[in-house]
């Protein structure tokens, strides 16, 4: 009884997963079984909220909300790959790597990498961008929704995180 429910689930996700698939044709991915494995949605938020977590801060949720509005955006830059921010109502972070094999983990770590460069006393980005870090790490943002595309003609991967509510105001700290 108990391995024909869980066949009838596994079949229910196979048929989420397809009609994922089929609404959001292309490269444009935020959940779903990855070919270099795991969820995608995990691989955006763990690193994210390992960071938040050394600080004290509250982790992100997945927003689908925010999510499909970064999946709009990524799939509208998929002709060019631009790192041209969306103007949109969200917090926004912005990566692109040539050829293909990136991974969310990756841009979240280059993200992250920034840290060095932000100093919390003065709220100040010393020797390079911080921006990205600080967006991550910013207190009142509670709900996250990323996506990524391959861009047309080998430009490369596309990868967006969108935050609600958004962060980085002039002369706020962001925790």
């Amino acid at each position: 009884m108990a391995s024909s429910t869980w066949a009838r689930a596994q079949l229910v996700v196979v048929l989420l997963l397809l009609g994922i698939a089929l609404l959001f044709p292309g490269n444009a991915v935020v959940v779903g079984a990855h070919p270099r494995g795991g969820d995608l949605r995990m691989q955006f938020l763990a690193r994210q909220n390992a960071a938040r977590s050394a600080v004290g801060l509250p982790p992100l949720m997945w927003d689908e909300r925010v999510a499909g509005y970064a999946r709009r955006y990524a799939e509208s830059r998929r002709g060019d790959c631009a790192l041209v921010h969306s103007s949109g109502p969200y917090g926004e972070n912005l990566f692109w790597g040539s050829g293909t094999g990136w991974s969310p983990a990756q841009a979240v770590g280059a993200w992250l990498a920034e840290q060095p460069q932000y100093n919390y006393w003065s709220n100040r980005c010393y020797g390079g961008m911080c921006g990205h870090y600080t967006q991550i790490m910013w207190r009142a943002s509670r709900r996250v929704g990323c996506a990524m595309v391959t861009c047309y003609n080998g430009r490369g991967t596309f990868i967006t995180c969108n935050y609600d509510p958004p962060g980085n105001y002039v002369g706020m700290r962001p925790y």
